[in-house]
């Protein structure tokens, strides 16, 4: 099977480095920080809708600014303290031995997001990392759940996105992806349950076990291949 993973939130705790590089960014635009409880909703969004929101102004002269200070200090400082949640490895050790293949898909800036799962020391489970070019201010994350599909030449039908927010199970559903609800993420829970995924797992355990069992039940379905009836009995000399 081919499994999509979400980032932040998913597979990196980076909510710590995330909130006080923001915090970092308006103090610096002159503006007062936020109470992190606030913030936490932001994980997992474009960083010009975040600043645009925090901002409340449409400028985007503004909004480019303020990417443009949050950006290093993220990725210099901020990274430092994201970590895997746990038991993160261990899943993805136990899905690339499974035969699954894996790939990450993340509106967090192509560049950043391969320097965190470079700085997770996870890089080398994934085939892929899809994520917008710093430039886009648009993005839409279906458009890169379609591109992970397209490179692994892969059947929807055989994909599932794992993710910790609602425009996970978006952007999965929009090409009838399974959307697994990653529980231990950042998204509140009647959050992640008005979107209806397929499935929640509310542990990393739960998703092992969640992609064992829909594997097996894949194997048992697939159509078993017959020799056809003018060969069948022949003997090989």
């Amino acid at each position: 099977m081919h499994l999509l993973f979400d980032l932040d939130g998913t597979l990196a705790d980076s909510f710590p480095g995330i909130s006080r590089s923001i915090n970092q960014t308006l103090t610096t635009l002159g503006r007062q920080p936020m109470p992190e409880a606030q913030l936490r909703q932001f994980v997992g969004a474009r960083l010009a809708a975040i600043f645009g929101t925090l901002l409340d102004s449409n400028d985007d002269v503004l909004i480019d600014r303020a990417c443009d200070i949050y950006r290093p200090l993220f990725d210099e400082v901020g990274i430092l303290e994201s970590r895997v949640f746990a038991g993160v490895p261990e899943a993805l050790s136990t899905f690339r031995a499974a035969g699954h293949s894996l790939q990450v898909v993340t509106v967090r800036s192509i560049e950043s997001a391969r320097l965190v799962v470079r700085h997770l020391d996870i890089d080398r489970y994934f085939d892929a990392v899809h994520g917008p070019e710093r430039t886009e201010r648009a993005c839409d994350k279906a458009d890169l759940v379609r591109a992970a599909l397209d490179l692994a030449g892969a059947d929807a039908r055989d994909a599932l996105m794992i993710g910790d927010r609602a425009d996970d199970i978006r952007a999965a559903r929009a090409h009838s992806v399974l959307a697994v609800a990653a529980g231990w993420g950042y998204g509140e829970d009647a959050e992640l349950r008005a979107a209806e995924p397929d499935h929640f797992a509310a542990t990393l355990a739960d998703l092992v076990g969640l992609i064992g069992s829909i594997a097996n039940i894949r194997v048992k379905c697939s159509p078993v291949k017959t020799a056809s009836p003018a060969k069948r009995g022949q003997k090989t000399l």
